[in-house]
């Protein structure tokens, strides 16, 4: 089964999500709806015949590791070269190092596909996007003009090195040391573990970006610095000079995205890897932020990636697949399964949960884009706070439904799923990794509620929901029969929302750690359901638009029915969500009794 970018779904998205408000208000004077959709469909081009045929060939060939170098499988060098030649990686970066200055809600809709296309292909580019925006905000001016021009055309990968043996998510425990030598240098020492692209050969050099402490610097997250840490010394004329002190000593082998090394690096074997300090001393947490919200956005595309590509060969095979008859079927053969009432189900789950994370990805990005071109400080402040806000609900959602929606996928399949030839399992593979790296799920929303939800005590959150309100109003003052009950489903659902945080909000001012910890993930995933609703939603209306307007495409009444269906079938579930979280906390004071027993 071959991927195809479903070209006219993004545009419409992007629309929604905030594309036709951006170019109305002149933020993107280049940018033209034809200059996106040009470019999105060279981009489906590139994404089907040259990165998907390789799916399934870096899943069943994977990595090698012979004296410390990485060999990738076969047509991979090949098609990153074409892709990087193409101008791909340098799509959003920034234009005085190469870049096209694209918005990030452009190369949201990219990165989208390059991730349907080959999960495995797309993660180094995708960590050499965030350690651009990271040197770019973060570095001098010598470290990005000798690093951010090859970074930017893609000659170059970049890593990200945070998580150690003792350290996963609590990176006050990293024990990575960093030395200064005296000439404006510093020598790296420790290990690091579970690094994607840490090496390979599809570049001739890598830019580690890696957490260390120096000797004197305070104890916990308050004493981390970042380290720009070459895999090959750069000449004073550019070219390569020595190779530095560091080295892959191991690779895993894992459930998924075989293709993906992820790799045990060791700095310092012979005494120290020579690296550069990103940012100021003891304040490297910040700049790795930097680099990882990019990151948590791009693994959110992952989710919705995989969401389309299970649901695009779950309805291949839906409608080639015949077994069974269906009520008032008056041939004699059996009938294709996409007849049978509870595959039309899962397909249309599948469809309109992947619909509604593209949503809330696009429109964190649109945000982002706002935020760094709008003119009035206050506007890109209020843009900052929306993108703050939605970026865990856009990586922890959007990655649980890939997973939801890949095993829907192995489901319609039936026996076929289950087996590897078919594909539909490596997608399930796949996706199962997006929930736990670049900040586990949990985290995720354990973010939303402690950090992003007090934002201006309160009022970027009641912003959002009142966006939220205003849509199901426009639902409701439509009044067309095509709606069924989506306003007041959603309505429901907003409400649900507004309830719980409210709850969540009274939880952090309580010092009640309990509510809002029990309740963080419950509360993440019901405010998923109401923007994601809301956003189809908003999806429909737009189409229903359209349509008056006397355009025929029958894609639009699918968009509407793709929203009924969630609002109806789906968003259904919020009423639940809300009671575990504002009820289910009881648990913590017994867990240890029911876990012990």
């Amino acid at each position: 089964m071959t991927y195809r970018a479903p070209v006219d779904d993004m545009v419409m998205a992007m629309r929604v999500a905030g594309l036709d408000d951006a170019l109305a208000e002149g933020l993107h004077p280049d940018l033209s709806l034809d200059l996106v959709r040009s470019v999105l469909e060279e981009a489906g081009k590139v994404a089907g015949d040259v990165l998907a045929p390789l799916n399934r060939v870096g899943d069943t060939h994977g990595t090698r590791l012979s004296d410390g170098a990485i060999t990738m499988p076969p047509g991979f060098r090949e098609a990153y070269q074409a892709w990087a030649e193409g101008g791909w990686n340098a799509l959003a970066a920034p234009e005085a190092f190469g870049g096209q200055g694209l918005p990030a809600l452009l190369n949201a809709a990219c990165l989208e596909m390059w991730n349907a296309a080959n999960m495995a292909f797309a993660l180094g580019p995708l960590l050499t996007v965030g350690a651009i925006e990271a040197l770019t905000a973060h570095g001098t001016p010598e470290l990005q003009q000798t690093y951010l021009p090859r970074l930017v055309s893609g000659e170059w990968m970049g890593t990200m090195n945070l998580t150690e043996p003792q350290a996963g998510s609590d990176l006050a425990a990293l024990r990575a040391r960093a030395e200064r030598a005296g000439d404006g240098t510093y020598r790296i020492t420790g290990q690091k573990i579970y690094i994607t692209y840490g090496e390979h050969d599809l570049t001739d050099n890598i830019v580690h970006l890696v957490l260390a402490r120096l000797p004197d610097a305070p104890a916990g997250t308050r004493g981390i610095s970042l380290f720009l840490v070459p895999k090959f010394l750069v000449n004073a004329d550019g070219t390569l000079g020595e190779r530095n002190d560091v080295r892959c000593h191991s690779i895993e082998h894992k459930l998924g995205i075989n293709a993906s090394p992820t790799c045990t690096m060791v700095y310092g074997d012979a005494g120290g890897a020579i690296g550069w300090l990103i940012g100021e001393e003891n304040r490297g947490l910040a700049c790795m932020f930097t680099m990882m919200n990019n990151a948590r956005l791009g693994v959110g595309l992952q989710g919705v990636a995989l969401a389309d590509r299970a649901y695009q060969q779950a309805l291949a095979y839906a409608n080639e697949r015949r077994q069974g008859r269906v009520p008032g079927q008056t041939d004699d053969g059996m009938a294709p399964i996409i007849r049978h009432p509870d595959v039309q189900r899962m397909l249309m789950t599948m469809k309109a949960e992947a619909m509604a994370a593209r949503l809330i990805c696009y429109m964190t990005a649109a945000s982002l884009d706002r935020h760094h071109a709008a003119a009035d400080p206050a506007a890109r402040k209020t843009a900052h706070e929306r993108a703050s806000l939605l970026t865990p609900v856009a990586k922890a959602y959007s990655t649980d439904i890939g997973i939801e929606v890949a095993s829907l996928g192995v489901q319609v399949h039936g026996g076929m799923g289950f087996v590897e030839e078919t594909g539909a399992a490596q997608h399930l593979r796949d996706a199962r990794i997006a929930a736990i790296y670049e900040g586990t799920n949990g985290i995720q929303a354990i973010d939303l509620v402690t950090r992003k939800l007090p934002l201006s005590d309160g009022a970027t959150v009641a912003a959002e929901i009142a966006a939220m309100r205003r849509t199901v109003g426009r639902v409701t003052s439509g009044g067309d029969a095509a709606f069924g009950a989506m306003a007041a489903r959603l309505r429901d659902a907003v409400e649900c929302l507004d309830r719980a945080t409210a709850f969540m909000a009274r939880g952090l001012k309580g010092n009640d750690p309990d509510a809002v910890l029990a309740g963080a993930t419950p509360y993440l995933r019901l405010f998923g359901l109401a923007r994601g609703g809301t956003a189809l939603a908003d999806l429909a209306l737009a189409s229903h638009a359209a349509l008056q307007g006397g355009d025929a495409d029958p894609a639009h009444r699918g968009r509407i029915a793709l929203a009924r269906f969630y609002a109806e079938n789906v968003a259904v579930g919020a009423a639940g969500l809300e009671a575990v979280v504002m009820g289910g906390h009881g648990f913590v004071a017994d867990a240890g009794l029911a876990l012990a027993s």
